[in-house]
């Protein structure tokens, strides 16, 4: 099954502050792993998040992470961050719910 993938307005923001070649390198991963198989928990490249109802799922390149949701045929990424922030936008993210 084919995904549509949905950026929010906050992750267009967040992939234009990377770097160009990491920005490829996030998009090429994005449509490689999240286009068919979202879901597809693994070792090294996907999570599923636990304890925090929403984003679900997380999407590991280099360091780089992808927040996302999958939602019946639709991936909403709501977040394109730097490893060193994503503890910080978690706990926001927590605190708002």
């Amino acid at each position: 099954m084919r995904y549509d993938i949905i950026y929010s307005f906050k992750a267009r923001a967040n992939i234009r502050r990377l770097k160009a070649n990491a920005r490829a390198v996030v998009r090429d991963a994005i449509e490689e792993h999240l286009r068919y198989e979202p879901k597809k928990v693994s070792k090294s490249r996907i999570k599923q998040m636990r304890d925090i109802a929403s984003p679900r799922y997380r999407l590991r390149v280099d360091d780089v992470r992808t927040y996302y949701d999958v939602d019946s045929g639709t991936v909403i990424i709501h977040a394109i961050l730097l490893k060193s922030e994503s503890q910080d936008w978690l706990k926001e993210v927590e605190g708002t719910k």
